[in-house]
């Protein structure tokens, strides 16, 4: 599952802030039923303006880069530049292994009452026939978190999953954003084309 996060930035502000946003279904941040891209747009959208944070830089990543660019779309004087790192306005290949990585997730059996390192191991373990690959383990690690002595996974899984499909597309818009925009990727990117 790719990393999702969102930055804002006020670079005219006297003092430059930086805000990192908590996607929904990420992290801390509510969990919902509805996982679109509209409805994380529409988080920003409420967010920003209430916190006094426009127009912004706004810079996501994979999932927060979508929205970003969404946001930036539907409400371009909220947004004073763009930048989109690994990720483009189109749908992702289907090659994706996010439906893979959500599913072995679910599978992870860790019983009560062990320590934070003993879950890690369990669960790289049980996630390892399943996910080769250490560096993606190690990544999706992070999202196991301690509730109530049980560890569990920090994200939505359920949320994810029943919206893949949305998730590795891109709402289609007839709007474009006239502002000034900056598209980051690795020479081997596999999110644009």
């Amino acid at each position: 599952m790719p990393p999702v996060w969102m930055l804002v930035l006020l670079p005219s502000h006297p003092t430059p802030q930086v805000l990192t946003v908590d996607a929904r279904n990420h992290g801390d941040s509510p969990h919902s039923p509805d996982m679109s891209y509209e409805a994380m747009s529409q988080d920003l959208q409420d967010l920003l303006p209430q916190l006094g944070l426009v127009p912004c830089v706004l810079i996501g990543h994979s999932m927060g880069g979508k929205t970003a660019m969404l946001l930036a779309l539907q409400r371009p004087e909220l947004v004073e530049r763009l930048i989109a790192v690994d990720i483009s306005p189109v749908n992702t290949t289907s090659s994706s292994d996010f439906p893979a990585y959500m599913a072995a997730m679910k599978t992870i059996d860790i019983p009560e009452k062990v320590s934070r390192s003993s879950a890690r191991k369990l669960a790289d373990k049980q996630l390892s026939p399943l996910i080769q690959d250490m560096a993606v383990r190690q990544f999706l690690l992070t999202n196991l978190v301690e509730v109530d002595g049980r560890f569990v996974w920090r994200v939505n899984l359920d949320a994810l999953a029943q919206h893949v499909d949305e998730i590795l597309a891109f709402p289609p818009r007839q709007e474009s954003y006239p502002g000034p925009t900056l598209f980051l990727l690795g020479g081997n990117s596999e999110f644009v084309p």
